[in-house]
């Protein structure tokens, strides 16, 4: 019998593992997670500059609000970057490691403001770049 469900001028690629179509998908979602809490963070040094704590004599010392800026930005920009990571478009996983790497080092340089929050939202975003990475979505065309 004759197989009609393929034909010799499609090509032959695989479909990505489930886990890893998971892992972007799970990645997306933190991302939009993630966005949505910066921007809060963010928020919440725009509104009360007295929210943080502001250590003397820190080398990278920004007014509190100037980083709200920067955290509102970043994480509005994070979460419009988790919904078109639905898509599953590689330039929308590129925009997401991107983001996703920015997002990490804002937050290092923020850890003296509100340490263990930073170092979850790292530790987040350093798995999201490795599920996008790894799912092969970047290579996809």
């Amino acid at each position: 019998m004759t197989d009609f469900r393929t034909s010799p001028t499609e090509s032959t690629r695989s479909e990505p593992p489930g886990w890893a179509s998971g892992g972007v998908i799970f990645a997306a979602t933190m991302m939009i997670i993630i966005g949505v809490f910066q921007a809060l963070e963010g928020l919440a040094a725009i509104i009360d500059d007295e929210f943080y704590v502001v250590l003397p004599n820190y080398t990278f010392d920004l007014d509190i609000t100037a980083w709200g800026w920067v955290h509102l930005i970043i994480g509005v920009l994070i979460a419009l970057a988790g919904f078109f990571l639905f898509t599953g478009s590689s330039v929308a996983g590129g925009v997401a490691i991107g983001l996703a790497a920015v997002s990490a080092i804002s937050n290092f340089f923020f850890i003296p403001y509100y340490p263990f929050w930073s170092l979850l939202i790292i530790a987040i975003n350093v798995f999201v770049i490795w599920a996008i990475a790894r799912s092969g979505i970047l290579s996809a065309r």
